[in-house]
């Protein structure tokens, strides 16, 4: 079977997954705080890759204290709430157990019952079009079948499959089908971190910066799929980074502070780039500084703190060289 995953990249996100498997295992306290963090933060960011207008504080404030905001479309109050409904049923399917099409119309009902309660948990019966896209997705009269394929792929595939690029075509093969009449993208992102957190891997965060990003590399899988699975494979690999600086800034086990580090989700720039170089030797600084989605200026200003600090260096010449952790 062909391997769509970049081996490097495999090994970088099967490296970062050991190391949180091996802090295991967590207070109670952590692993509450953990699925709050995630909860909060994936619903924030997919929503917000499909527009929605709640910032990050306000879908926290939308979910843990059921409040509306002020100026803002009730849709997108209804599409924070449905969202973390929905991200708490995908942990309930996080066991040894063949996923059912009840299970993703479970998913979408959560999700979209407060939108639209006749197509909530029910697949469209007219057809679609996606703007920008020149493939056609399934038709009506098709997409019963569709969806019985995709599970039975699901079933057979997904320990046969690095989990990583497992994924990745779990959400493409997903959102190729288009299902419902609206939130395809959102189940798609739900589909691709239950594969994730029933295989031993955290959440992975897709940020709505690199919205170009993901849906152009998912348009060029119709004919490559490595484009798209390398995609999420970066998406993987930066938020197990971001986790393992939040688990290890303070203690090797977290110790008594990490449930507020990530109740509050402080970053320590430098230790997330000392993190991305010790993973990618020999990246360079654009590189970082687009993989941590800051800017080029901040990168190289933390970059130098941590070569005077004798803890990186750079290797080989300007055009081609790169950091190396010492």
């Amino acid at each position: 079977m062909k391997q769509y995953i970049s081996a490097k990249l495999l090994q970088t996100a099967e490296k970062l997954r050991d190391r949180i498997i091996a802090l295991r295992p967590f207070p109670n306290e952590t692993l509450k705080s953990l699925k709050e963090y995630y909860r909060i933060g994936l619903t924030y960011s997919s929503n917000a890759l499909e527009g929605n207008s709640l910032t990050e504080s306000e879908t926290k404030v939308v979910i843990e204290d059921g409040l509306t905001i002020e100026g803002k479309p009730l849709r997108d109050v209804y599409e924070a709430v449905g969202h973390a409904k929905a991200y708490d049923y995908i942990h309930t399917l996080a066991i040894n157990k063949p996923l059912e099409e009840s299970d993703i119309l479970e998913l979408h009902r959560l999700f979209y019952e407060k939108i639209d309660t006749e197509n909530a948990g029910h697949y469209r019966t007219i057809p679609v079009f996606i703007s920008g896209s020149k493939y056609a997705v399934s038709s009506p009269s098709k997409i019963g079948t569709d969806m019985k394929k995709f599970l039975k792929w699901f079933n057979d595939n997904e320990h046969n499959l690095p989990t990583p690029e497992f994924a990745a075509l779990a959400h493409q093969k997903f959102v190729f089908i288009h299902p419902f009449i609206d939130g395809n993208g959102r189940v798609a992102r739900l589909i691709l971190n239950l594969a994730l957190i029933r295989n031993e891997y955290t959440i992975a965060l897709i940020p709505a910066v690199l919205r170009h990003e993901y849906v152009y590399s998912l348009e060029l899988s119709h004919e490559n799929p490595s484009v798209f699975v390398d995609f999420i494979a970066d998406r993987i690999i930066a938020t197990q980074t971001d986790l393992l600086r939040l688990l290890t800034d303070g203690g090797a086990n977290g110790g008594a502070n990490t449930s507020t580090k990530i109740k509050n989700g402080g970053v320590n720039l430098e230790e997330l780039i000392f993190e991305t170089i010790k993973n990618n030797p020999g990246i360079n600084a654009p590189t970082i500084a687009k993989i941590l989605q800051k800017s080029l200026r901040t990168t190289q200003r933390y970059l130098k703190s941590l070569s005077d600090s004798q803890r990186i260096e750079f290797r080989g010449a300007f055009k081609n060289g790169g950091y190396h952790t010492t």
